[in-house]
């Protein structure tokens, strides 16, 4: 008479398999969700350091631009002052005009000295100087004697930039082109604009 409640080894053996290969799945299924949750968390983390620099560089920027404008209402003092340190006398024997001469020109040279300290610098090329037309503007163009075609004649109106950034272009003569001044006429487009034909001056920052 056969026991039919004898254990089976074969049975056995494939639920131990079974088990083991339910066993591998879950492992399997384990190390793809802690992998997924390791990316969701690099991303995360990025995600914040960006957000963080993004405001450590508004801040910076914010700290850095924060005399744009109040520098922009200074252009015209600084304009004047040049104007007068220019065109003053520099032959007379009357103490009292002399004493005010230094008196402007000593107060340019304070004012120019506090732009330069808070970040501020001049834009004045000199003659014969390479024409720039990310900081310059060209106003007109004259015949240059002894100085290259493009080149610097005179500057109108020195410009500014603020730690890099163009607030307000130099407005200068440029030498005539070859051809150009005896046209007698102003050439269609500006001959000095950039490589991406933007009008001399024209990455001036207008913001604030």
């Amino acid at each position: 008479m056969t026991d039919d409640t004898a254990p089976n080894g074969h049975d056995d053996e494939l639920e131990i398999e079974t088990a083991e290969e339910a066993a591998e799945a879950d492992v399997e299924a384990l190390k793809v969700e802690v992998a997924a949750l390791k990316d969701q968390i690099l991303r995360y983390a990025a995600e914040a350091d960006n957000t963080r620099r993004r405001a450590e560089r508004e801040q910076n920027d914010a700290r850095a631009y924060a005399i744009q404008k109040f520098a922009r209402d200074l252009f015209a003092v600084a304009d004047h002052l040049s104007a007068a340190t220019t065109h003053a006398p520099r032959d007379f024997d009357d103490q009292v005009v002399k004493n005010f001469v230094v008196g402007v020109e000593m107060t340019q040279k304070e004012l120019l000295s506090a732009f330069e300290r808070n970040g501020l610098k001049k834009i004045e090329p000199a003659k014969g100087g390479k024409f720039d037309p990310h900081q310059h503007q060209a106003m007109m163009e004259q015949p240059g004697e002894g100085v290259p075609p493009g080149a610097v004649i005179k500057t109108l109106q020195a410009g500014y930039e603020l730690h890099g950034r163009i607030v307000r272009p130099a407005m200068v003569v440029v030498a005539a082109k070859t051809g150009a001044a005896e046209a007698g006429a102003a050439p269609a487009a500006n001959p000095y604009a950039d490589a991406d034909g933007d009008n001399a001056g024209g990455s001036v920052d207008t913001k604030a």
